[in-house]
């Protein structure tokens, strides 16, 4: 396929990822709809990625050879995992898990020095995201290091498109729920009533998940989380450092936070892109997408569309939430959006109450992560 398509842009040059968003906003407004031989069909505009996310039939989740449960189904097989996984986020399970990720939040917040330069990423955002969401699945903390590890290996071979490593390092995660699953089946009744658990006690079409599906869904999740999590925080910190009077005005009316959250997250993406298969021809923005075709939904430039959004940096929550797709859109909107929210929003809560201005490290620039990843690599910040 690549033979017959020139080449609109090469999202790995070295100029796209200087600045990812700024390239994207070029991309949009010159080639919104731009082919590459490594992502193949890349689509910049708001319209036309609600278009993909609202017709599962033309445009499909299977996009991996590999088991992906639920991300990577389709209806029909699709949506009985969902009713499974969707009771895990509903709010009476937040309000429990609250407190739980408060007291975290609390405690990792109140190591800080204030006035002295700290890296956001190492001491905030990647502890947060894997503590809390250990906490939330029931994981145990001598979990955390290896976990930790992890993470950092699964960047590097994702970043340098070593399919050899993602392999080794998907089964490596894999083994670890393995464990986890093992452990419990073992101790029986004994087995501690936690999420992980409870997700071994479901049945899809009355039969009990396989091993094979319980650790796709759980390395969904915790991939996923992890990712996300992080970028956010180390997203938001940033901003609050450049935006100080947002950052008093938040102090002052924390009920805003999680409205400024999801806007501020619009603006600057913590999950850059996602993916669909075109089942069959269909023409986008001008162009014809052949069956078979891989897609890129670009999260980080469609949510950032003049034509929905009017200036993409103004800060308007209220005016934008109803087209803001932080979590997505459709059939396959993010199930775990109310726990991500709740994390975010009491995560932030605790940094106000007890930093009053964050400010840059001078002569430290940030260094920002890379495609696929959002965020920060590294962010030297103070807090006072």
């Amino acid at each position: 396929m690549a033979e017959q398509y020139r080449e609109d842009w090469d999202p790995r040059d070295a100029s796209v990822q200087k600045n990812q968003t700024r390239a994207y906003d070029a991309m949009r407004n010159t080639c919104p709809v731009a082919w590459s031989e490594y992502q193949q069909w890349t689509l910049f505009r708001h319209a036309d990625v609600m278009t993909v996310l609202e017709d599962h039939h033309t445009f499909s989740n299977v996009v991996s050879a590999h088991l992906s449960v639920p991300n990577g189904m389709d209806p029909p097989d699709h949506t009985p995992y969902r009713k499974v996984i969707e009771p895990y986020f509903a709010p009476e399970r937040m309000i429990q898990f609250e407190p739980q990720c408060r007291h975290l939040a609390r405690t990792l917040i109140s190591t800080l020095n204030t006035g002295e330069p700290i890296d956001v990423v190492s001491t905030l955002s990647h502890p947060f995201a894997l503590q809390v969401q250990c906490d939330f699945m029931g994981w145990p903390e001598c979990l955390h290091h290896p976990l930790a590890e992890w993470v950092s290996k699964n960047h590097k071979a994702t970043l340098a498109g070593n399919r050899s490593a993602m392999g080794n390092v998907a089964a490596e995660f894999d083994g670890y729920i393995r464990d986890l699953l093992n452990v419990r089946r073992r101790a029986g009744t004994q087995a501690p009533d936690d999420v992980t658990t409870q997700l071994m006690r479901e049945k899809v079409n009355g039969t009990s998940m396989t091993d094979d599906e319980l650790v796709s869904l759980l390395r969904n999740w915790t991939v996923g989380e992890l990712a996300t999590i992080s970028a956010s925080i180390s997203i938001l910190a940033h901003y609050l450092a450049h935006h100080p009077a947002l950052l008093k005005d938040l102090k002052a009316a924390p009920d805003q936070l999680p409205n400024a959250i999801d806007e501020i997250l619009r603006m600057d993406a913590p999950l850059i892109s996602n993916r669909r298969l075109a089942t069959r021809e269909t023409e986008i923005g001008g162009k014809t997408i052949p069956a078979g075709a891989k897609i890129t939904l670009l999260w980080a430039s469609a949510n950032r569309d003049e034509a929905t959004f009017g200036d993409p940096d103004r800060f308007c929550p209220q005016e934008n939430a109803p087209k803001n797709l932080l979590y997505g859109a459709g059939i396959h909107v993010c199930p775990g959006a109310p726990l991500a929210r709740m994390e975010l929003n009491v995560f932030m809560e605790e940094l106000l109450k007890q930093v009053n201005m964050i400010d840059m490290v001078e002569g430290q620039p940030p260094e920002r992560a890379a495609f696929p990843t959002g965020g920060f690599n590294h962010l030297p910040l103070v807090c006072h």
